[in-house]
């Protein structure tokens, strides 16, 4: 087999840029090659001998890392795509995440205003893999305890010199991206010879930071980002070494208003159960207005809640790269990694909860209702208009040191070992705990009512007094998270060129990962009052008003928002309920966990694959390997024993829990994954791609955890735990990608492409009645039914509380406090020897579920000649059958993440400006089946997003930047079932910056 000289480079250079996704010691020959790809174009003589004409273009700055990134497409074994920095230490974006936004069939999820995680190709963030040169990274995030999805919010960019996107499989590639492998690669010093080598300055102001309440807002309006780079070579380049360092301090705000507890339902329209609307003919029928039909489902909302919240951000990430080559065909690195991402937040909200009584209502029309008005109507007003404070702080730091040797072993044969340790670790970092809140509440609320027929909720209180009602604590819950991740990792690689035209890669790898997630809860259940208001100076309540928070939603000028509310200081207010209490060990986290899982995965794993040129009438290329994974799975976990049920309100059943203890489970899974590529070059500028192979998404953490855990909180109806199933298989999907690519001018491209994907054992939920423990319940026990034989109605909890606590107080289980503002009488009431066993629903996860998906991308790179502006833009359509039927009631599957997106890039770039404008667009998707009430669908609304940056260089070493993030200020939408059923609402701001680059 031969292949025509003239494209043997072409062909070389896919080889290479392959093998440098997993092989550092190559970066150095696909960066040589990309940057004369990027920079040179070839003319053809009438001589075939003779060595054609090389024209050289200068292409720099910006304009070169998008022709770097279009060169890596061009010349890779299957679907890539990529982005590369247009410097040593300058990558387009200063967050990964929204650099990995811009490339067409990725879309991100955003956390206090920033990208965090990707979606790829509708394929949600637990099933994208990760990589730091080529090495699988764990993760660490206490906002998700139990998932694997990477958090980029941890990395900053200024020492990332490329980002890898494998969207078709292939046989080298470590397992577990199913949407798409990411391989993050940083600055090698052998890569670039010689001092290279800046420094970088930044002032940040977020405007979001100025649109809060004082007792959240804190830290200066402008805060410093500083970074800087330093790579050289010694020794004619035999040693290099290379240092990157940044440290960013961000304080920003984001103002949200929900129903943060989810919907409760969904009922048919002709229901009779606690939390439905009276039915025709019966008292309060009268007061709904387009009443749903029988058939129709609707819900009804647990709450309503406004919430401000201040967060200052602290991200410190280094680098160490030390790399010896001996000879030219020996190299060896050896590479420290390390981040560190801290978050303080501070809270206040006010908020109102319903408690299902007579109401007058008004509904959107069927199959689906929504409340436009739900009020419920108080007398007197005297229920509680409550006012929570927070204050919390998280620490999450990544460690990565690596060791690679790569070795030439003569012109056919190159080996590769590369061994690694990695931990990410998440822990608190406040005196606080992880999570908290405090409860206070003024009692002197009296008929409720939220408006949802705009984007903003207009909560409406009747009869509020808070002088006659004055503040105090109530509840207070407490939380300690904390999540560890550690990857031992072992990988041995080789390429054996056979023959002319065809190399055979072949690997074997040792994989050891550990996760660990724990939890403790210390909650205070005393929501009608925990201590007196005379406990509280009225100094420490702080008068605010709501509208001025949202001002960007539409609805929040309404007449009638309840406008007033009273914020105030966490450690103050904390403080006077610890003494006035007598229980300040209430008051602070718990200093063991209720809660501790472990899970231990061991993979072993060996590839092979065939590279081949074939010497056709179109020349084609294929890749053709095959890949066997095997894993064992290990999980223990430490649970906590519940002891007994507690009733202390109308609703509400909490379990107490004594000493815990552990238990294990195992399960193991074996996988052999085929794949193929192919390239079709149907002349010099033209590309035809097919790909077709098998990957693997291993189960979320908390789908293989072992160990029964009961929720705290139970209801009437009985309570909710869950179990994990380490015997889950993974997620395996079949794909078939098909692309044309149309390189028709040095800078330019233009590519469509189809992908498919038929995914199969996906974990669906699997639930089971259970009596665990036999805890005992006072619903439907013996004072209960002498409650209702003295006229209390079955649903009538107030009734029936009232006529226990006035008429056995004292009895076994029964503990009266005072009545409260409405006079109802106050206590717990615990379950007794003979009465009924509490029934709890226990969730664990089987695999039950296939889906599929499908969709198409297209992509256009121009630049206009020599003018200096460039255009970049792509669309990508997504679509599969497996969709959540909002008229359905019960657990259902759904593809999470499923949206399409586009992206329009401008830039205009000459000697002395650089600009980019840059819009990224996501369509509407479902990003959850859980809405903190039950099963009920999470739609995340389309979101756009246009952030701008110039760039002066003052001369050749000095630079001035200006960005701006989110400048038109958009806000984010979450709703349920309908647009109507709001969960979240989110205003938060643009973000500036300014600051000056010195490169040496």
């Amino acid at each position: 087999m031969h292949y025509p000289k003239a494209n043997q480079k072409l062909m070389s250079l896919a080889v290479a840029a392959a093998c440098a996704a997993l092989a550092p010691a190559y970066a150095q020959e696909v960066a040589a090659a990309q940057a004369e790809a990027a920079t040179t174009t070839t003319t053809t003589t009438t001589d075939a001998a003779a060595e054609p004409a090389v024209q050289r273009v200068v292409v720099t700055g910006l304009r070169n890392s998008m022709v770097s990134s279009m060169n890596l497409k061009r010349n890779s074994d299957g679907i890539v795509d990529g982005i590369v920095a247009a410097d040593i230490g300058k990558f387009p974006d200063t967050n990964l995440a929204e650099s990995l936004q811009r490339i067409s069939g990725v879309s991100i999820d955003r956390s206090i205003g920033e990208g965090s995680k990707v979606t790829v190709r509708g394929v949600g963030p637990d099933f994208n893999m990760v990589l730091l040169n080529g090495r699988q990274m764990p993760t660490s995030n206490l906002g998700d305890l139990n998932g694997r999805a990477f958090d980029f919010a941890n990395l900053a960019s200024e020492a990332i010199s490329q980002i890898q996107v494998y969207k078709s499989s292939r046989a080298e590639t470590p397992t577990g991206g199913i949407g798409a492998t990411l391989n993050v690669m940083t600055a090698r010093p052998l890569d670039r010879p010689g001092l290279q080598a800046s420094i970088g300055v930044k002032g940040v102001y977020d405007t979001s930071a100025s649109n809060l309440p004082d007792d959240v807002k804190r830290g200066e309006k402008v805060t410093p980002e500083v970074s800087g780079i330093y790579s050289n070579t010694f020794a004619d380049g035999k040693f290099g070494v290379a240092i990157s360092a940044s440290y960013q301090e961000r304080n920003l705000g984001f103002n949200q208003a929900a129903v943060s507890n989810g919907w409760k339902g969904p009922f048919r329209g002709d229901e009779n159960n606690w939390g439905t609307i009276p039915q025709p003919g019966t008292p309060g029928s009268e007061n709904i207005v387009n009443r749903p039909a029988p058939g129709d489902l609707y819900s009804v909302p647990q709450n309503l809640n406004y919430n401000m919240n201040g967060v200052q951000r602290q991200r410190t990430n280094g680098q160490l790269t030390l790399q010896f080559a001996p000879t030219k065909d020996l190299t060896t690195t050896l590479d420290f990694t390390y981040s560190e991402n801290k978050i303080q937040t501070r809270r206040n909200d006010l908020s109102a909860w319903f408690n299902f009584g007579p109401s007058s209502t008004s509904w959107t029309d069927g199959p689906v209702a929504s409340p436009l008005l739900y009020t419920e109507i108080i007398n007197p007003a005297a229920s509680d208009i409550a006012m929570g404070g927070a204050q919390f702080a998280t620490k999450t730091q990544n460690e990565s040191i690596g060791f690679n040797t790569a070795w030439r072993v003569n012109s056919s044969l190159k080996l590769e070992l590369d061994a690694h340790k990695s931990s990410a670790e998440s822990v608190p970092d406040s005196p606080f705990g992880s999570n908290n809140t405090i409860g206070t509440a003024s009692f002197s609320r009296g008929t409720t009512g939220v408006d949802f027929s705009q984007d903003f909720p207009v909560l409406s209180i009747q009869g509020a007094d808070f002088q006659r009602a004055r503040q105090h604590v109530t509840g207070s819950v407490f939380q300690n998270g904390y999540m560890k991740g550690d990857i031992d990792q072992l990988q041995f690689k080789g390429r054996l060129r056979m023959m002319e035209a065809s190399n055979l890669n072949f690997g074997l790898a040792a994989t050891k990962v550990e996760n660990r997630s724990a939890f403790s809860n210390q909650q205070r259940d005393t929501w009608g009052g925990a201590t007196s208001p005379a406990d509280y100076p009225s100094s420490v309540w702080h008068p605010e008003t709501v509208r001025q928070y949202f001002d960007q939603i539409s609805g929040s000028d309404n007449a009638g928002l309840f406008n007033q509310f009273y914020t105030f200081d966490f450690e103050e207010v904390r403080q006077i309920a610890a003494t006035a209490s007598g229980l300040p060990q209430l008051y602070l986290p718990k200093t063991t966990y209720d809660t501790d899982r472990r899970t231990t995965e061991k993979s072993k794993s060996a590839y092979l694959q065939v590279n081949t040129d074939w010497d056709t009438a179109l020349p084609v290329h294929t890749a053709i390997g095959v890949r066997y994974e095997e894993t064992d799975v290990r999980s223990t976990a430490l649970v906590p024993t519940a002891t007994s049920i507690s009733w202390v309100s109308q609703n509400e059943f909490p379990i107490s829990f004594g000493a815990p203890s552990f238990t294990s489970l195992e399960g193991k899974y074996r996988h052999v994954l085929p794949s193929f590529d192919s390239d079709v070059e149907l002349n010099k500028d033209m590309k035809l791609r097919f790909s077709y192979g098998h990957t693997i998404g291993r189960p979320r953490y908390d789908q293989i955890q072992g160990g029964q855990v009961l929720d705290q909180l139970a209801r009437i109806n009985g309570g909710t735990g869950s179990q994990g199933n380490p015997s889950l298989k993974p997620v395996k999907s079949k794909n078939i990608d098909l692309s044309y690519e149309w390189y028709y001018a040095p800078q330019n491209f233009f590519s469509v492409g189809y992908f498919r994907k038929d995914l199969e054992n996906y974990a669906g939920q699997s639930k089971v009645s259970a009596t665990p423990f036999n805890l005992r319940t006072p619903v439907g026990g013996a004072l209960w039914n002498l409650a209702l034989a003295n006229g209390c109605s079955g649903g009538d909890t107030t009734c029936i509380r009232n006529y226990i606590f006035r008429n056995h107080a004292g009895s076994a289980g029964v503990t009266r406090g005072p009545d409260d503002a409405a006079g109802n009488a106050t206590g717990t009431i615990v379950g007794q020897p003979g009465d009924p066993i509490a029934n709890f629903e226990i969730t664990s996860f089987s695999n039950q579920k296939r889906a599929d998906l499908n969709g198409v991308e297209v992509n256009v790179q121009h630049m206009f000649g020599n003018s200096g502006f460039g255009l970049s833009a792509n669309y990508t359509y997504v679509n599969s059958g497996l969709e959540y039927d909002n008229a359905s009631v019960g657990e259902q599957f759904a593809l999470v993440g499923l949206s399409d997106s586009a992206n329009l890039v401008a830039i205009y770039e000459d000697a002395t400006w650089t600009a980019r404008a840059a819009y990224n667009w996501r369509g509407k998707f479902l990003s959850g089946t859980f809405d903190g009430s039950g099963p009920n669908p999470n739609y995340t609304e389309a979101y756009g997003q246009l952030d701008i940056s110039v760039g002066y260089a003052v001369n050749d070493k000095l630079s001035l930047q200006f960005e701006a993030i989110n400048v038109t200020d958009e806000i984010q939408r979450i709703h349920g079932r309908t647009e109507n059923q709001l969960l979240f609402v989110t205003q938060s701001g643009p973000r500036y910056m300014l600051g000056a680059r010195y490169k040496f």
